[in-house]
């Protein structure tokens, strides 16, 4: 299979206009939704409905959600509401994701052109990240673009 482009995002920290504008150029056609909970009041122009309809007005570009990308609950909490160390979070989550298998749940034709989505404006300590190099490494061709 040829090369797939894989990009990843994070929302917060960028306005609407920074955000969709920076998937449009990068040539984004679809995003995937990778985290835990989309529908916080807190998500501003990325809560779930809205990002959809944004998505789709503004730029023509799909939504999904795939929970399977997201960290439990339990892991998100202990990372950050008890101020747990990262490399702690990036092991459980990696073990995570391998024991859902989430390379069968997604296919490179989904991912190709698709960027993965979460709310850390960062991707050196953020879970798509870790989604986006787990891939690349179960599938050997993904090119990683963080946006």
């Amino acid at each position: 299979m040829k090369q797939l482009n894989l990009y990843t995002i994070g929302f917060t920290k960028k306005t609407a206009e920074q955000f969709f504008t920076t998937l449009q150029k990068a040539g984004v056609q679809r995003i995937i939704d990778t985290r835990l909970n989309n529908v916080s009041q807190l998500a501003g122009f990325a809560k779930r409905k809205d990002l959809e309809y944004f998505l789709k007005t503004i730029g023509n570009i799909e939504y999904t959600h795939i929970v399977d990308l997201a960290p439990t609950q339990d892991i998100l909490d202990q990372y950050k509401k008890q101020k747990g160390d990262w490399d702690t979070y990036e092991t459980q989550f990696n073990a995570l994701i391998k024991k859902r298998k989430i390379e069968q749940k997604v296919t490179p034709e989904l991912l190709n052109h698709a960027c993965l989505l979460c709310s850390e404006p960062e991707p050196h300590h953020c879970h798509r990240r870790l989604v986006a190099e787990y891939l690349e490494k179960q599938w050997g061709n993904v090119l990683i673009h963080h946006l």
